[in-house]
């Protein structure tokens, strides 16, 4: 019995596919293309696409079978282009992206995208929306008075030509076989098959055309790989896809056990940003921002560039200003605030030796600066001032957290997510902060 009847395409049965996984065997890369173009076209029922789901996430796949996998995701879609962005010599520019996997107070993307473009490298950064205790570039830089998250196409290859930079929503037609897979598996219990992450992650990735692509794979309490083994098995398989796909690829680990910054929410993290754009902000953010944008300027071809020098002199300052007003949005308007602020203070004097990321991303999202539903509002001025970061003394009654909202309701709730978030030592040896940096993975090392 054939699951297709559509003229002149070659046909397969899925239970046999779903059997072949299910004992572990390897999926032929005809059958891969069958199966996503006949799933994302409704000729497959999704009780058979859960099953196999399933079979993937206790199977698990072959390098080549997920690249095909992969390929099949983006050949369910448009693929961008963007071979006319040329320099003064009429030679093409190589266009650079970077992809994290989310984490709290991760704002990373404001000030990376125009930094990078400052050297000359496009930077087109498609970005998403939060959900849960993970915070979403768009839901940040709409806090901007005026800033519009939606582009054309022609408005996203205008402002890579004219400014270097855009970070924009995506359009509904790159990889249309993700969206509707990633819903099916966050109600199947599949989300966590890495093969389906790293195919899901790079399918849109490479659909958006870019020549270069840097990985920020978080690990941590507020990441969601929790240990160091998934968070490397994930970053290689995705670093292979890159690879294979002819993309150059890197990834770096990075830990999420404390959250990013001083700061988790939405308005508060674009003045957080723009600190850093100024040549200031959190030295986490700063270091993470900096070590990002040299990976993916070597990867793009430029050698001998110094971020840091670039967030210190304004240039990356003036490219995340045009990069705003291109979109709308007015880089000078005042920010939103919170109609209601209420402070946690330390209990004990001593050395704060941990801070929970999940608990603060928890903290925001009860505040208001996250959804639960992807058709929620969020409130732009809602979230968490961190007041300490592990590694800093501490005084009993000293300001450790402001919580940040419109709905003084909400208060109590965030403050229950905060109980038991922090530690304070007594002396500072049992204190020391884990590296930010946990380890870089290449094509050289797979």
């Amino acid at each position: 019995m054939t699951q297709d009847s559509t003229p002149g395409t070659q046909t397969f049965d899925v239970v046999d596919l779903i059997r072949t996984k299910r004992d572990g065997g390897r999926l032929a890369d005809e059958e891969i293309a069958w199966l996503i173009d006949a799933y994302t076209h409704g000729r497959i029922a999704e009780e058979q696409m859960s099953s196999l789901a399933m079979a993937i996430l206790l199977r698990g796949m072959e390098r080549a079978e997920i690249s095909r996998w992969t390929r099949a995701m983006i050949e369910s879609g448009e693929r961008m282009d963007f071979s006319s962005l040329k320099d003064a010599d009429g030679r093409r520019r190589r266009t650079a992206d970077k992809h994290s996997t989310g984490g709290v107070g991760d704002k990373i993307t404001l000030p990376l995208a125009p930094l990078v473009a400052s050297f000359g490298v496009p930077v087109p950064q498609l970005s998403g929306r939060g959900l849960g205790h993970t915070g979403g570039t768009l839901d940040k830089l709409e806090a901007i008075p005026g800033w519009r998250a939606s582009l054309s196409n022609e408005e996203m290859l205008r402002q890579l030509d004219e400014v270097g930079a855009v970070i924009c929503a995506a359009g509904a037609g790159l990889a249309p076989a993700d969206k509707k897979l990633y819903a099916l598996r966050d109600v199947t219990g599949t989300v966590e098959a890495i093969p389906l992450i790293a195919s899901s992650i790079m399918s849109k990735k490479m659909a958006e055309g870019t020549d270069a692509l840097v990985l920020d794979v978080k690990v941590g309490s507020g990441a969601f790989m929790k240990t160091r083994e998934d968070a490397e098995e994930l970053a290689r398989t995705m670093v292979a896809l890159g690879t294979d796909a002819g993309v150059a690829t890197t990834a770096l680990l990075t830990s999420m056990e404390a959250p990013l910054g001083l700061t988790a929410g939405n308005a508060v993290e674009v003045e957080e940003s723009v600190e850093v754009l100024a040549g200031g902000g959190p030295a986490d953010v700063v270091e993470l921002t900096v070590a990002l944008a040299q990976e993916m300027l070597t990867a793009a071809g430029v050698s001998g560039a110094d971020p840091a020098e670039a967030l210190r002199d304004g240039r990356a300052m003036d490219t995340w200003r045009r990069m705003i007003a291109a979109q709308g949005g007015d880089p000078d308007a005042e920010l939103p605030r919170a109609a209601h602020e209420h402070t946690v203070t330390a209990e004990r004097s001593g050395t704060l030796s941990r801070m929970d990321a999940m608990a603060v991303g928890l903290a925001a999202w009860r505040l208001g600066a996250g959804r639960a539903r992807k058709e929620d509002a969020v409130q732009a001025g809602a979230g968490v001032r961190m007041h300490a970061k592990p590694g800093d003394t501490v005084t009993a009654g000293q300001p450790l957290f402001t919580l940040l909202t419109d709905e003084e309701h909400r208060i109590e709730r965030a403050q229950a997510a905060l109980e038991g978030a922090v530690d304070v030592a007594d002396d500072e040896a049992s204190a020391a902060a884990e590296s930010l940096i946990l380890g870089r993975i290449t094509a050289d090392e797979l």
